[in-house]
């Protein structure tokens, strides 16, 4: 009995093509690096949205925290998220 290859042919092709576009665009995205002072300023925000606009500026900025301790039962294995979002939208007159 033959083994029907163009169904195989196709959903190989599928992935293949995914695969490659995952790996084009992993190979474009550059090294970060970490700097230490935006890390203590992301440690000492509180939790919460807040936002303020400078009186010399026009721009608005925005913080928002969340950190949340998910646990597996009551005294089960634990996983903590803490996420930190900062944000600028900036109006300038041309």
């Amino acid at each position: 009995m033959a083994l029907p290859l163009a169904p195989i042919a196709i959903v190989a092709a599928k992935y293949g093509t995914i695969a490659l576009a995952g790996y084009a665009l992993a190979r474009q995205i550059q090294p970060g690096r970490t700097d230490q002072r935006v890390e203590d300023a992301l440690d000492q925000m509180p939790e919460g949205i807040s936002a303020h606009r400078p009186r010399d500026r026009d721009q608005i900025n925005g913080a928002t925290r969340l950190r949340r301790v998910i646990r597996l039962g009551q005294s089960g294995p634990g996983l903590e998220i803490d996420a930190t979002l900062l944000g600028r939208v900036r109006f300038r007159r041309v």
